[in-house]
């Protein structure tokens, strides 16, 4: 039996939750949590509709019923051809070095090929980027850039 599962509405809430650990551990990020709540009714709907272009892979906590210990998110998009993109990878500090990202990036892949999806983009921190190297990613590079409206 594999511990990877697609999420489900009831998770939304500690998918934002895991989200969050991500954005606390990344140097220079706005960790201020208000946009949960904001986000917990968009991101129940997205997870309804499996046919939306959006995914979550997530492992249940062992030690700890009703949370994640992990969490993957991408979405699909059109760019001139089906692009995936990872935009949340996470696990409880209390759950890592067990390989439930890996799993979880694994499932993932493996849904974004479902979906005719040619390339997957992703932004990797330090930590992270020799998991995503093992997985066959590569460093691109063309810088990223952002505009905030």
């Amino acid at each position: 039996m594999t511990l990877v599962r697609r999420a489900t509405p009831e998770d939304a809430a500690e998918l934002l939750r895991l989200r969050q650990v991500m954005i606390d551990s990344m140097p220079g990020a706005n960790t201020d949590a208000d946009w949960q709540s904001a986000s917990l009714a968009t991101v129940t709907g997205r997870l309804a509709d499996p046919s939306g272009g959006f995914a979550a892979f997530v492992v249940d906590h062992p030690e700890r019923p009703g949370s994640l210990a992990a969490l993957v998110v991408g979405t699909v998009e059109y760019r001139i051809g089906r692009v995936g993109y990872v935009f949340s990878v996470a696990t409880d500090p209390d759950a890592r070095r067990r390989g439930y990202a890996r799993a979880c990036m694994e499932a993932l892949v493996d849904w974004f090929r479902e979906q005719d999806v040619g390339q997957i983009d992703l932004t990797a921190s330090p930590d992270a980027e020799p998991l995503y190297a093992s997985l066959g990613f590569t460093r691109q590079p063309d810088p990223f850039m952002r505009l905030r409206l």
